[in-house]
């Protein structure tokens, strides 16, 4: 109990030193104390890797390296993962042990884990898969499944990946009072912190409750987003290049029923060009630009921020929604967005606990 109570205070007192330095990140322009959104200290994460270590003849270990010394260090529980990668972790090795097909050349594991019970379990290997690789990776699915639950197992190695039947998990959501379900699809990006991306979306459906119009969405991934907040405008139009990401995110509009949300496979340095008159796509045939009236545009941009072409589209916009999970990049991004508009929100999505890592989110209205 002491322990736990410790942990906590340190936790609190973490989470105290972000908000700080958000809202000093932020004075500069004149931004509103952050709003801040706590984690679940531990098991929070629905994703993990380990590499795999080989000793002797039968003997395996989950390992991490550290990134600066690249010292190997030994895992055996990982209390930032779920409870269900936990659990999956010891009994996934022990069955993995005594078949020399699984463990041979077996390099990395990756897990993929819901807060609706499902998980994703992607093996690595140095080599060839055979045909006896398939067999072996179908009685490991059944003996995982017999004791968890929906478990399904990916083999990958160089140019080949066998799915035994889905390389996907089926995630439900708590979004307000709607429960959203989203396909997640192995090796490609998924919000890390499910019970953090569920307070977000709420958030995002707050600042935008009053909007006129339609959205439009850059960098949208599997629909995240653009699902939740398609209740508060008539249409949202959201891009998207990675073709798994599409995919996924046309089957979670179908799922959930939602009739006002089309998904563009293009960059958004792409779509700023068709917006602009620069180019023409084939992509964009039968779909009329200028019939929408979006007064709102969300941003949610890798770490490296958005491009100067992009900011100066984006200024166009009467709100912007800005997602962030570098706080330095989205600073050189306000520089030029805060000549045009002023920040009404702005909030801390604590994504990682005990890491320096901060999300955030700005609310920017024109001024």
């Amino acid at each position: 109990m002491t322990n736990a109570v410790h942990s906590d205070a340190l936790y609190q007192q973490q989470l105290h030193e972000k908000q700080q330095r958000l809202t000093q990140l932020l004075a500069p322009f004149q931004a509103p104390e952050p709003e801040v959104f706590a984690s679940a200290p531990s098991h929070y994460r629905m994703r993990a890797e380990f590499r795999i270590w080989h000793e002797g003849v039968d003997e395996l270990y989950y390992v991490m390296f550290n990134s600066e010394t690249k010292q190997r260090y030994y895992v055996h529980e990982f209390p930032t993962g779920s409870q269900l990668i936990n659990r999956l972790m010891p009994r996934l090795l022990e069955l993995i042990r005594g078949n020399h097909t699984l463990k041979y050349k077996l390099f990395q594991i990756d897990f993929l884990t819901t807060l609706s019970g499902e998980a994703l379990i992607s093996l690595l290997y140095h080599k060839t898969l055979n045909e006896a690789w398939q067999p072996a990776a179908t009685e490991l699915r059944q003996a995982l499944r017999a004791e968890f639950g929906e478990v399904d197992v990916v083999g990958r190695a160089h140019k080949q990946k066998i799915v035994l039947e889905r390389e996907y998990v089926l995630e439900q959501l708590q979004v307000g009072e709607r429960t959203l379900e989203y396909m997640q699809v192995e090796n490609s990006f998924t919000q890390p912190n499910a019970g953090m991306n569920q307070q977000m979306l709420g958030w995002a459906i707050d600042v935008t409750a009053d909007c006129q119009g339609d959205l439009l969405e850059l960098y949208c991934g599997n629909g995240n987003f653009s699902l939740a907040l398609a209740k508060n405008f008539n249409r949202v139009l959201a891009t998207e290049i990675a073709k798994p990401s599409v995919h996924a995110a046309q089957h979670n509009i179908a799922v959930n029923k939602i009739d006002n949300v089309q998904i563009l496979r293009m960059s958004a340095e792409e779509f700023t060009q068709a917006m602009n008159g620069e180019r023409e796509f084939n992509r964009l045939k039968g779909i009329d630009l200028q019939s929408y009236q979006c007064n709102t545009i969300l941003v949610d941009p890798p770490r490296a921020g958005l491009d100067p072409a992009t900011v100066a589209m984006i200024q166009a916009y009467e709100q912007i929604l800005y997602i962030s999970c570098n706080p330095e990049t989205l600073c050189d991004n306000l520089k030029t967005l805060c000549q045009t508009h002023n920040i009404a929100r702005c909030a801390l999505f604590d994504q990682f606990p005990f890491t320096h890592h901060m999300e955030s989110g700005v609310w920017l209205v024109r001024k």
